[in-house]
């Protein structure tokens, strides 16, 4: 086993696969790759020209997208903790819950922070309204869906849950009055922020928290 793992630790999708290496203490190499930094940025560029984390090699083979890794590390090294049910029609339904954080919470939070980033006169109030009501839309969907409800999908933790972790830990912190508008979404997000794989994410994401655009 030679798997390396190119990531940032602040990386909502690599904080995603982070919690699945952790949850099988799957052994691995943390390669923290600075994308803002020159040299640092062109050595990846060679590894994956795409530019994008997390890449995850396994000897001679690279494996990109955050989905595609836990996929490949649940066939390839099992542990514990299975990430895709054995049944197909399971394994169906998870998938959809794991691709809704990711297409519906992620990426509209990841636009609502990216134009946070944006220089003076570049930004996108309008862009930023939208993205925030189909944020708060797939929320209120999460919120009913957690109701009574321990895990994203079934009984136990899946990709999904992998998924929910950092996309509802990064919506928290763009969503003012996220805990009183979704209760049920947020006592979910207090329990994967309890569990200790991705306790550890949070802990080793803590030093470089001062990244992240508050307003």
């Amino acid at each position: 086993m030679a798997l390396t793992l190119y990531y940032h630790p602040l990386s909502s999708y690599c904080m995603k696969v982070l919690i699945a290496l952790y949850e099988n203490d799957t052994p691995f190499t943390p390669e923290f790759v600075r994308l803002n930094e020159p040299e640092p940025r062109a050595a990846f560029l060679k590894i994956w020209p795409l530019g994008k984390l997390p890449v995850l090699k396994d000897g001679d083979r690279l494996v990109p997208e955050s989905t595609i890794i836990i996929e490949y590390l649940d066939q390839k090294y099992p542990g514990r903790t299975r990430f895709i049910p054995v049944d197909p029609d399971a394994a169906r339904q998870m998938r959809m819950r794991e691709r809704f954080f990711d297409c519906y919470v992620m990426e509209p939070m990841f636009r609502i922070v990216a134009d946070r980033l944006r220089p003076e006169g570049k930004h996108d109030p309008h862009g930023v309204e939208e993205m925030r009501g189909r944020l708060a839309t797939a929320l209120g969907m999460v919120d009913t869906a957690m109701e009574g409800a321990g895990f994203a999908f079934g009984d136990g933790f899946t990709m999904a849950d992998c998924a929910a972790a950092p996309s509802l830990f990064y919506a928290a912190k763009v969503t003012p009055g996220f805990g009183s508008s979704f209760p049920n979404a947020a006592g979910y997000l207090d329990r994967l922020t309890k569990r200790p794989s991705f306790a550890r994410c949070l802990r080793e994401a803590e030093p470089f928290m001062n990244l992240f655009p508050e307003q």
